[in-house]
């Protein structure tokens, strides 16, 4: 069942920017309305693991007070979320993991610095996977989160308390991180858009890191027009980030009207390739014909070494793991275990009374790639997959102006469905994680539905093309025409 569209609470970025502009409500009034959303549904959703209403309400009344003095700007008095693994100066920063139980970020991440220079308003930090690894935000420490259009299912992960507080009503949008999907994978399954910028377009600069060779923040909105927004806030060089790109960034809500006229759209083969439920690519094959009917060319290209992205993945990214999470040890911050006999024992019993089961086993399976006598037969042989994918990205590129496929390869699964079966958990990233290796733009839109439940189109670009990938995905979101909200009420 879907909601009407009539509430402040359920208003995009640019409604309520144009709304506030001319006076018909105030920043205060519409974070009075979310909160109000946040009250009514939380207990069903549990898309927080924290919400400060009392600076909400400050931050508010600053951002109308600035807009009475003159102030401007499109996220002036919007309140956003921001996912629990980027830090916001005062507010906790757990990555919904026992073992940072209690921190509080003493400094602003880049990014959320940003939106508070422009007069966001930030309303609280999101559940997700702890530490950012998993599919579904069943492996938080603290709660599992439901999915807005069904609640017996889950929203997707790791960025699964963003995209279901977007789609709840909960926030007008929210800041994920994407390190194999988790910005595209839980916007697919909650019916909002979200978006993976090329890696170093955004600082990572305040975002604990998972793996630092595929970390990126973007953001997750109702509709393309957000997601264009908040990059135009988010992307920019950071010298306190070393792999942040010094390049000049265009108006990305300027090509969002271009359409598909003449474009050459890729089809990769291996992406629609067993796995992939028919009634997903019955959707997405709909939704082709619509963008040919607009005058896109679309036709299937094959790039053979992505179907060896998955298990490059499950070794780079864990190793990159066990590198980031050795700083959890108990000295500095976070938990520390109580009654040590001596400083290994305390590292023991801090870590293994801190992380929960999928962040243990993906340590040990990144200390295990780096170990003597496998670091080349297990790292090394997956960074050489690696190149091999980025080279057949540049050659599908060279050819196409996008690629699209569909985004998961299932609708939103049962709570509890995969979780004995960590491998059936991480083939929900399938088609996710090829970006991430190549470190291209990706977008997750919602082109319909299945059984009541969401599902995404992913559309992928070269390197720093985030312009064509908003472009096709306004293009398929107008097609699609979606627009459906879950009912909770």
């Amino acid at each position: 069942m879907t909601a009407p569209r009539a509430v402040d609470y359920d208003l995009t970025i640019k409604e309520a920017s144009d709304r506030l502009d001319r006076g018909e409500i105030s920043a205060v009034e519409l974070t009075e309305a979310v909160l109000s959303r946040i009250n009514a549904v939380e207990p069903q959703v549990k898309a927080y693991l924290h919400v400060d209403e009392d600076s909400a309400r400050e931050q508010a009344a600053a951002a109308d007070k600035s807009r009475r003095d003159g102030g401007v700007g499109p996220l002036l008095g919007i309140p956003l979320a921001v996912k629990d693994n980027i830090c916001i100066q005062g507010m906790p920063a757990t990555c919904a993991s026992k073992i940072l139980s209690g921190f509080v970020s003493p400094y602003d991440a880049t990014v959320t610095g940003a939106l508070k220079k422009s007069g966001a308003v930030l309303l609280g930090k999101t559940n997700l996977d702890e530490f950012a690894m998993g599919s579904s935000t069943e492996n938080s420490a603290m709660q599992v989160t439901s999915n807005p259009w069904d609640l017996s299912r889950v929203p997707g992960g790791s960025s699964g308390g963003s995209a279901a507080a977007v789609a709840a009503g909960q926030a007008l949008a929210a800041l994920g991180s994407d390190t194999g999907g988790s910005i595209r994978q839980p916007a697919a399954f909650c019916g909002v858009v979200g978006l993976k910028p090329t890696y170093g377009v955004v600082s990572r600069y305040g975002l604990v890191a998972f793996a630092s060779s595929l970390d990126q923040i973007g953001p997750l909105t109702k509709d393309v027009a957000d997601a264009a927004l908040l990059l135009n806030v988010l992307a920019g060089h950071d010298r306190h980030d070393s792999t942040s790109i010094d390049r000049e960034y265009p108006d990305f809500t300027a090509a969002l009207d271009g359409g598909v006229d003449g474009l050459r759209l890729g089809f990769p083969q291996e992406l629609v390739a067993e796995g992939v439920s028919d009634d997903i690519k019955a959707v997405v094959d709909g939704t082709i014909k619509k963008l040919e009917a607009q005058g896109a060319i679309v036709e299937p290209v094959s790039l053979p070494t992505l179907a060896y992205a998955l298990s490059a993945y499950y070794i780079i990214a864990p190793a990159e793991a066990s590198s980031n999470l050795a700083r959890f040890d108990g000295v500095r911050y976070g938990r520390r275990a109580e009654g040590a006999k001596d400083l290994l024992e305390m590292y023991k019993r801090t870590r293994a009374e801190g992380f929960g089961p999928e962040v243990k086993r993906r340590i040990m399976l990144g200390t295990y790639a780096l170990s003597a006598g496998y670091y080349d037969a297990y790292y090394g042989q997956a960074q050489k997959v690696r190149t091999l994918i980025i080279d057949e990205f540049k050659q599908a590129f060279d050819k196409f102006d996008a690629l699209i496929s569909p985004t998961t390869p299932t609708t939103a699964f049962e709570i509890g469905a995969k979780t004995a079966s960590p491998v059936e958990m991480y083939l929900s990233d399938v088609l996710t994680i090829p970006a991430n290796l190549a470190g291209l733009p990706a977008i997750s839109v919602p082109v319909g539905l299945v059984e009541g439940l969401p599902v995404g189109l992913q559309v992928m670009a070269k390197h720093f093309d985030e312009t064509t990938v908003l472009r096709v995905g306004a293009a398929v979101e107008r097609q699609a025409a979606f627009g459906e909200r879950p009912l909770l009420d």
